[in-house]
């Protein structure tokens, strides 16, 4: 995408990773140390980095790989679940992480595991660490964790696999048959928090490996109430985190943060995949504008200066926080916008 490539500064990415990982949050454009690292970020990173290295090939991308995929390696315990959070003195705080965080790890070994552009033995260690999560996935519980482990699971390959997708996608399908009751409500659970737009993208990626029709309904109606709340006054407006929105409550507008903005480009991206949509692609295209300034304060996200990403904005205007979450988004979402494009153009 060109407004990607316009705006990509890779300097941030690299002042925010040192010899063990990203760090998890910055004191404005400073990594903030004492706040250490996390797995979630480092998980994300390393689809960032593989994404980098596949575009342009530069050997410090794949050196990046290399860190956020040991990173996630060693986050990984014996029951194959995932320790999240660690200090800077490489101490993990707890013995495994959120349902989340093993979703998101999934995801990035999925999709790692799949990069044409990944060499042999990166390949084999993601094929590793995946066969020892799988027998995980049937305990997952909670939908965000189990969308993101959908997502994951629909980049590798495999009967097991197969049967394990089908098992979380009727899972999700469920849930909204069970929370979706009202014509105004056309959700998941009983409120829209936090990561949105990952239900329905989950579904979308399940419809193209299994074809069920079910699938891509639930996919479309819960997508469409999302944009129904998210898109007005002219661009995308993220449930706020203050508050978020609960069934029969008010929307809260603060503060927006940029895994919305990333998560919603992607469900849109895999959207127009599925389904041929150019609507899609159009909505994912001013998803990934609200970094831009196509958002509340009409202001872009990203640092001309530093290359970092703020972390959202409040009811006072910008985060000048420029954390882990922010820029993994802003260019994982990019990314993905720009490496469709190139395919097309191909085409």
């Amino acid at each position: 995408m060109n407004q990607f490539a316009e705006t990509f500064n890779d300097a941030h990415i690299f002042r925010m990773t040192d010899d063990t990982g990203m760090f998890q949050h910055a004191r404005y454009s400073l990594p903030d140390l004492l706040e250490g690292y996390t797995t979630d970020d480092n998980a994300r990173a390393l689809i960032m980095a593989v994404m980098l290295y596949e575009s342009l090939q530069k050997p410090e991308y794949l050196a990046l790989v290399y860190r956020y995929l040991s990173f996630v390696l060693y986050a990984q315990n014996e029951s194959g679940g995932f320790r999240n959070f660690m200090t800077y003195s490489r101490i993990f705080k707890e013995k495994e992480g959120s349902e989340d965080c093993f979703g998101r790890c999934l995801w990035a070994l999925g999709y790692t595991l799949s990069s044409s552009a990944m060499p042999c033995g990166v390949k084999e260690a993601c094929n590793a660490a995946v066969k020892r999560a799988l027998p995980r996935i049937p305990t997952l519980e909670w939908s965000h964790g189990q969308a993101y482990a959908l997502i994951g699971l629909s980049l590798i390959e495999g009967a097991e696999v197969d049967c394990l997708m089908s098992g979380l996608a009727d899972s999700l399908v469920n849930r909204f048959a069970h929370f979706a009751g009202e014509k105004d409500w056309r959700w998941f659970e009983n409120s829209l928090t936090y990561g949105n737009a990952v239900l329905p993208w989950s579904l979308f990626a399940a419809y193209s490996r299994l074809g069920q029709d079910k699938l891509i309904d639930v996919a479309r109606e819960s997508l469409e109430f999302i944009d129904q709340v998210t898109f007005y006054d002219g661009c995308f407006r993220p449930v706020g985190c203050k508050g978020w929105l609960v069934r029969h409550g008010e929307l809260a507008r603060y503060d927006e943060q940029p895994i919305e903005a990333c998560a919603a480009a992607l469900a849109h991206l895999a959207a127009h995949q599925a389904t041929g949509n150019s609507a899609m692609l159009e909505l994912a295209q001013r998803s990934f504008a609200w970094y831009l300034g196509e958002n509340s304060c009409r202001e872009s996200l990203i640092d001309a200066e530093t290359g970092g990403c703020c972390d959202g904005i409040t009811p006072d205007g910008l985060n000048r926080n420029q954390g882990a979450e922010s820029i993994v988004g802003y260019c994982i979402s990019g990314l993905a916008l720009a490496q469709y494009e190139r395919k097309v153009i191909l085409l």
